[in-house]
C-alpha cells in the first residue's frame, strides 16, 4: 500500500517538473508566432526614440480593416459627386434672372388705372373706400409693391426698396401744390440715401402745361428719372419721358371689366350713346343738335347734364354701364382735351368709340398723328370724324351692318383693348428695368 502512494506521488512531481520545463521553454527560448485572422491584424510601428537617448514611449498597435480601400474609393466618389453638385447650384444661381423691388405710392385716382387694369395687380382690402389699401405682383424682373388710399402719409409708408414710383395728379393748382410735398418728401429720402432712384406717373394738365414739375426731371438737374404723362405732351420723346393713357374715371368708380361670350354675341338694342356734361357752344351741343335734326334720337341712348358732376351715384353708374353695354357705338366729342375716359370705358364693353379727331386750345403737340398720339399708334380701332354732321352717315351704314360683322368688330376691339394694356404693361415694366437696374 505505501509503495503504490511512493509511485503516485513521484508520477505527480514528475509530471510537475515536466510541465515547469515546458512552460519555462516557451517562455524564454520560444518565438511567438501571430495570426492575422481575416478580420485584423496587428501592424507594429517602428518609433524613434527622443533626443538624449531615453526610452520611446509605447504605442498601440492598430487594427486594420480589410475593407479600408474601398471605403476610401466610395467616401472619394461621394466627394466629388458633392463638389458637381455645388457647382450645378453655383451655375444655377449665376444663370438665375435676377429680380428687383419697386414701390410705387397711388396718390392719383389713375393709380387704381396703373395697377389694376394695366399691371393686372390685386388690392387689399378690397373695399374701394378704405382708407389703406395694397398689392403685389411681378412683372419681368421686378417684384411690384403698391400702396393707396387716404392713410397713405408722408413718413408712414413701409418702405423696404431703393426704387419708388410716385402716381400724382397735376391737372390743376390745387393738385400739383400736393404733388410738390410728396416730391420733396421723397428728395429728402433721396438725399439720406433711403431711396436711389425715382419714376413719375403724372395725370398731366389737359393742356399739356406742366412746367412746374420740369425742375424735378434729372435732365434738368433734378432727381426723377423716368415721367410717364398723360396727353399729347410735347416732351415725350420715349428716353426719359414716355406717354402714358388717360385710362378709365376710377376715382368714380368705374370698375374693371372682364370679356365675356355674351359681351360679342348679344343683339344691342341702340346704335350709340353718349351720356356727359354738355357745355355752352361746344361741339357736344352740335351733337344732340345732329341726333334731333336727322331723327336719330330714338336710335341712341343720350342723357346730357349741363353741369359737371365729379361723382357718380350707384344709379347713374349703373345706368351709364348700361348705356355702353347695349350699344354698338360711344360718341366721345371733345372735352378740355380730345382724350377723354370715355374711350376707354367704350373699349372695355366693345362699343366702339366714334371719336372727334380735333385738336384742342393749349401747348398739346400737333401733328398728323395729334391729337391721341398714343392710341392711334397703337392702331386703335375706333371711327374717327372732324365734324358730328358726319355722323349721320355713319348711323346708316350701322343699320346696314350684319349681326355677325358686328360681332366681329366687337371682338377686334375688345381684343385690341386687352392687347394695348398688356403694351402698356410691358412698356413699362421694361422701361423701368433698363433705366433703374441696367448696371445692377
Amino acid at each position: 500500500m505505501k509503495i503504490a502512494k511512493r509511485k503516485v506521488l513521484l508520477l505527480m512531481v514528475f509530471a510537475y517538473v515536466a510541465f515547469s520545463l515546458y512552460a519555462a521553454y516557451n517562455v524564454f527560448f520560444s518565438s511567438p508566432t501571430k495570426v492575422v485572422s481575416r478580420v485584423h491584424r496587428v501592424v507594429k510601428k517602428n518609433t524613434v526614440g527622443p533626443p538624449g537617448g531615453a526610452v520611446a514611449p509605447f504605442i498601440e498597435d492598430e487594427e486594420l480593416n480589410p475593407w479600408e480601400e474601398e471605403e476610401v474609393e466610395y467616401n472619394s466618389a461621394l466627394n466629388k459627386k458633392r463638389e458637381a453638385f455645388q457647382k450645378h447650384l453655383a451655375n444655377v444661381n449665376k444663370n438665375k434672372p435676377k429680380r428687383y423691388k419697386v414701390q410705387i405710392w397711388g396718390k392719383a385716382a389713375i393709380g387704381l388705372y396703373l395697377w389694376e387694369h394695366i399691371l393686372d395687380g390685386p388690392l387689399h382690402p378690397t373695399d374701394k373706400v378704405a382708407q389703406w389699401r395694397e398689392g403685389e405682383l411681378q412683372s419681368g424682373k421686378i417684384d411690384f409693391s403698391f400702396y393707396t388710399g387716404p392713410a397713405v402719409v408722408q413718413g408712414h409708408v413701409p418702405l423696404d426698396v431703393n426704387s419708388l414710383v410716385l402716381v400724382l395728379n397735376g391737372r390743376e393748382q390745387q393738385k400739383i401744390s400736393y404733388s410738390t410735398r410728396w416730391l420733396e418728401h421723397v428728395h429728402a429720402l433721396l438725399q439720406a440715401r433711403t431711396v436711389s432712384h425715382v419714376a413719375v406717373v403724372l395725370l398731366g394738365n389737359e393742356h399739356c402745361v406742366n412746367d412746374w414739375i420740369s425742375p424735378y426731371l434729372k435732365r434738368n438737374g433734378g432727381f426723377v428719372e423716368l415721367l410717364f404723362v398723360v396727353y399729347d405732351s410735347p416732351w415725350t420723346n420715349n428716353v426719359d419721358v414716355f406717354q402714358w393713357p388717360l385710362g378709365v374715371a376710377t376715382y368714380r368708380q368705374f370698375p374693371i371689366i372682364k370679356p365675356s361670350s355674351q359681351m360679342v354675341t348679344s343683339v344691342r338694342p341702340y346704335l350709340c350713346n353718349f351720356q356727359g356734361t354738355v357745355y355752352k357752344n361746344s361741339s357736344r351741343e352740335t351733337l344732340l343738335q345732329v341726333l334731333k335734326q336727322a331723327g336719330l334720337e330714338k336710335d341712341c341712348i343720350t342723357t346730357a347734364r349741363d353741369k359737371w358732376l365729379p361723382q357718380e351715384t350707384v344709379d347713374s353708374l349703373g345706368r351709364y354701364q348700361t348705356a355702353l353695354s347695349q350699344s354698338d357705338l360711344t360718341l366721345c366729342p371733345v372735352g378740355v382735351n380730345t382724350e377723354c375716359y370715355r374711350i376707354y370705358e367704350a373699349c372695355a364693353y366693345g362699343s366702339v368709340p366714334v371719336v372727334e379727331d380735333v385738336q384742342t386750345p393749349g401747348a398739346c403737340v400737333t401733328g398728323h398723328s395729334s391729337p391721341l398720339r398714343l392710341l392711334k399708334s397703337a392702331g386703335a380701332p375706333f371711327i374717327y370724324l372732324t365734324d358730328w354732321k358726319q355722323l349721320p352717315a355713319i348711323l346708316e351704314k350701322e343699320r346696314r351692318m350684319s349681326q355677325d360683322q358686328r360681332m366681329e368688330r366687337r371682338k377686334r376691339l375688345i381684343e385690341w383693348y386687352t392687347g394695348f394694356r398688356q403694351q402698356m404693361k410691358d412698356r413699362f415694366t421694361e422701361v423701368i428695368e433698363e433705366t433703374f437696374f441696367k448696371n445692377v
